[in-house]
């Protein structure tokens, strides 16, 4: 029975050797599964690299949009919101007892378990679309910043009036190249010194950030800021002013969301302490983190450039010296979007692996795992399957990436219409029928209030983001080189 279990399951590598020491109790956890050996340290990585992404360099567009008033109550407010739902769906992990009830390896599987009827369809459908659309939009982006740095190397030759145009494409399919080998690391449980490069990565280029930002602070220079952002009449129109603000909630909502790992990730922590006490633990570092470099380079951020703030202060080139420095920023973010890119395809793989193992169990192109010897790291069990299938997905992900370079704009719609339900919905709705709170008591109003008041935050993003890639669409020129 364990070994059938392990064989359909896509997070624990199928390893005949535990299964021949004579002790197999020691070797597995309640569920019969290989014995899960991740902590809250391991978990805080994870979080960190699915949360901490570029788009903390944009944050001080965002900050612009909404002032210094509005900017970092958005950014608090968000924080505190993530941190609170995310502890909810932590406890859901086990049900119907978060500490002894029966494991729940996915979101849907905890849905399932809670809600279940077409509510496990809803969400089966906007956590893999989203996992999906952030594999695509993270090859952007990792391309922009392979570009960016032979662009700065550009500028520092021959000057900063040069156009220094490059093609993003070649570097998408280096970091597709690179994408197939690490796509076969069998699960999230060998990801664990990946997801930990990411992070340090991560901490690299926002502290690159925000100390170019506080040396152009600090070189004095006048930049307009205000306590209400981008100026009506001045740097934007009335109607561009709202679809500005509109995004920029939008942009700061979805900086902090990952509920579509969360369950993922805390199937790899082992069960004592309790998985769900190690998670909230994890969550409270992972969001305490990211809101500290999340408010220092959007203020800091906001006070070099103002009101003129760009997209993105490393590849849209609010600095171009010192031209290393930008560079070295650059690199990180690439690394950092590989081992990114991991932690949000996993639960895919699992999920496509998953069921094809329940509806093909004797198909042996499916189940079977071949050792191979391989230098330097020893025995490497392949699955011919999982080689195909991945390698499959990370062109098609490559290739969308190639055909809509403005895909970065409809992940936004993607992030609006996954926000509410993954982050906010289900964790309440789960945690209400957990608990079994009485209906219109007082915690039961204002978690409800609380989940619509997020609705409305997806609703606006979403009209925000649908403004802003009907623009793209409208400005896209293709078989032009993209800079």
């Amino acid at each position: 029975m364990a070994r059938e279990m392990q064989k359909t399951s896509m997070f624990i590598e199928q390893n005949p050797g535990d299964y021949e020491n004579g002790d197999i109790q020691k070797n597995l956890d309640d569920d019969g599964r290989v014995k899960r050996t991740g902590t809250w340290l391991t978990a805080s990585a994870h979080i960190i690299t699915a949360v901490i992404g570029s788009g903390v360099l944009s944050l001080a567009w965002a900050i612009a949009q909404l002032g210094w008033v509005a900017g970092p109550a958005v950014l608090m407010a968000f924080s505190f919101i993530t941190y609170f739902t995310s502890s909810l769906l932590a406890d859901c992990y086990r049900a119907p007892d978060p500490v002894h009830g029966k494991r729940n390896y996915t979101y849907m599987d905890v849905v399932r378990a809670y809600l279940g009827g077409r509510k496990v369809q809803l969400c089966g459908l906007a956590q893999y679309g989203n996992l999906i659309g952030v594999t695509i939009g993270y090859t952007i982006t990792a391309s922009i910043s392979m570009v960016a740095v032979k662009r700065s190397n550009c500028f520092h030759k021959h000057g900063h009036h040069v156009k220094c145009q490059t093609s993003n494409y070649p570097f998408m399919v280096i970091f597709a190249c690179i994408q197939i080998v690490l796509s076969q690391i069998p699960n999230f449980h060998k990801l664990s010194w990946l997801s930990i490069l990411a992070a340090i990565m991560s901490f690299a280029y926002s502290s690159i950030g925000l100390g170019l930002s506080i040396a152009k602070v600090a070189g004095g220079g006048h930049v307009r800021t205000s306590l209400t952002g981008v100026t009506v009449g001045v740097d934007v129109s009335g109607s561009e002013k709202v679809w500005r603000t509109f995004q920029a909630i939008g942009d700061i909502a979805f900086a902090y969301a990952y509920s579509t790992v969360l369950i993922e990730i805390q199937d790899t922590i082992k069960s004592s302490p309790p998985e769900n006490k190690s998670m909230k633990r994890a969550t409270s570092i992972g969001v305490s983190t990211t809101t500290l470099f999340y408010v220092l380079c959007g203020l800091v951020g906001y006070a070099a450039f103002g009101n003129d703030a760009p997209g993105n202060f490393l590849t849209g080139f609010g600095f171009y010296e010192p031209f290393w420095m930008i560079d070295f920023a650059n690199v990180c973010i690439a690394v950092h979007l590989i081992g990114a890119y991991q932690v949000f395809c996993q639960p895919v793989f699992g999920f496509v692996e998953g069921w094809c193992a329940r509806h093909w169990p004797d198909n042996k192109f499916i189940t079977s795992e071949h050792a191979v010897d391989v230098p330097f790291y020893g025995i490497y069990y392949i699955n011919f399957f999982r080689l195909v299938w991945r390698t499959a997905f990370v062109i098609v992900t490559a290739v969308t990436a190639m055909i809509f370079p403005f895909f970065n704009d409809f992940l936004g719609l993607i992030g609006a219409a996954s926000f509410w339900p993954l982050t906010v919905y289900f964790p309440i709705e789960m945690h209400i029928a957990q608990t079994k709170m009485p209906k219109y008591s007082f915690r039961w109003m204002w978690l409800k209030i609380l989940s619509w008041a997020c609705l409305i935050v997806s609703l606006i993003a979403a009209a925000g983001s649908i403004q802003g890639l009907a623009q793209s669409l409208k400005a896209y020129k293709p078989f032009q080189t993209q800079e």
